[in-house]
């Protein structure tokens, strides 16, 4: 049974050669789902599924760049293209373009530490940035804040409350409801789900949903007796917002090279430069 509709049809044309494996299994889990995903247009869906698979391939070069975990009083960053806050943020440089900022983060990672809400954001900017590219990453994403959950607003997240329909590219949380109250980082673990039943958590890796509850169970108070366990709550991008952001950067660059060669026949258009 189809339950996914393109522009109201539930056939459309998709050339499965021109996409991943991870990309098509994620395509016919949704032509599966119980729920009806609704599309503006193919290019739509193309660009979700292009961008969770940046998003899962971020999270999985996060977890080899040597950046290490950290409270907020530990937290780290290469202070050339960063400043440290007072509390625990990276604040990017004036000067310094946020592509350049973001991707220092994956190709130096040794000099960076913070803990696993920030990992999840940066993950989210790294697969931004791999999705529409540096112009337009560049254009929207000015200023960069990096501290826990702090995210700029063209980001654009979407929370819902079904952890049965995740998919690869979708952040999810594994709440540990009596944790050590001298370790409060181990509260619970953002993640990132990789594959079915396999995630990314920053502090505890690339680990199945089970290895990822023991780890957290490790680190409960003494007498314990209620186990870490995965929440409802799923976090994604707004993709078609994302996707927004290339084609609104299109028609600006379109406009100015039609005025620039005395073409006024966009003006009034009603585009609106960030």
């Amino acid at each position: 049974m189809r339950v996914i509709l393109v522009a109201g049809n539930p056939s459309f044309a998709m050339n499965p050669l021109t996409l991943t494996e991870l990309e098509r299994k994620i395509l016919q889990a949704k032509q599966q789902s119980r729920v009806v995903y609704r599309y503006p247009s193919v290019d739509a869906l193309e660009f979700e599924l292009k961008m969770r698979t940046h998003i899962v391939e971020a999270a999985k070069a996060l977890y080899t760049s040597g950046v290490s975990f950290a409270t907020f009083a530990g937290s780290r960053c290469n202070e050339q293209y960063w400043t440290r806050t007072e509390n625990g943020g990276f604040q990017l440089k004036g000067g310094v373009l946020p592509s350049v900022g973001i991707n220092d983060i994956f190709e130096n990672g040794h000099l960076y530490g913070f803990e696993c809400a920030g990992a999840i954001i940066i993950i989210l900017y790294k697969a931004v940035l791999d999705t529409v590219g540096d112009a337009v990453f560049n254009a929207y994403f000015k200023n960069l804040f990096l501290r826990d959950w702090q995210y700029d607003r063209d980001l654009s997240l979407i929370t819902a409350y079904d952890k049965n329909q995740a998919y690869p590219g979708d952040v999810l949380y594994f709440k540990n409801p009596e944790h050590d109250p001298e370790t409060p980082e181990w509260q619970g673990e953002n993640v990132v789900m990789l594959d079915d039943n396999l995630y990314f958590g920053h502090g505890i890796g690339i680990e199945t949903g089970q290895d990822i509850i023991k780890a957290l169970n490790r680190m409960r108070k003494e007498g314990s007796t209620i186990s870490a366990y995965l929440q409802d709550l799923v976090v994604y991008p707004d993709f078609e917002y994302l996707r927004g952001l290339s084609v609104r950067e299109a028609w600006w660059d379109e406009d100015n090279q039609e005025e620039s060669i005395g073409i006024a026949g966009r003006i009034g258009s009603g585009i609106v430069r960030k």
